[in-house]
């Protein structure tokens, strides 16, 4: 199955770390969608949202096993739905993501999710707050 990912896992190393993989990956586009931060976290969520657009990673082909460790991953609040992505080069097509449910959407905060951002200031700071990634294993 095809993965669109808006946060933490559109660094390879981390997707790599959660999933146990590297699946060949590219740009694309979720339209119709926000990311904003989780309250007092370093990563965002995604909400419906007609205006809005998300930029991210499509990871093609994730396996199985992959997909398990990702679900354990992202936990509870987060639901894996099929979505409509665009690829950088305009195409459509389906993937699934992970998107914030409904009745943990009181955790969003209106704060945009700025990957630059997270790159200088948050990323140590989720990758040595996160210890979880050895557990994920089968």
């Amino acid at each position: 199955m095809d993965l669109f990912t808006y946060g933490t896992l559109m660094l390879p190393d981390i997707m790599a770390k959660v999933a146990g993989c590297r699946p060949a990956a590219a740009p694309a586009t979720l339209a119709g969608y926000r990311r904003t931060l989780v309250r007092g976290e370093d990563y965002p969520g995604i909400a419906e949202d007609a205006r809005e657009e998300v930029a991210g990673v499509l990871y093609h082909d994730v396996p199985d096993e992959a997909i398990r460790r990702l679900d354990a991953f992202e936990g509870e609040m987060y639901d894996r739905r099929e979505v409509v992505i665009t690829s950088d080069g305009g195409t459509a097509g389906t993937a699934m993501a992970y998107v914030f449910r409904p009745e943990f959407r009181h955790l969003l905060t209106d704060v945009p999710w700025d990957y630059d951002r997270f790159l200088v200031s948050g990323r140590q700071r989720f990758e040595s707050g996160y210890f979880g990634f050895g557990e994920l294993e089968g």
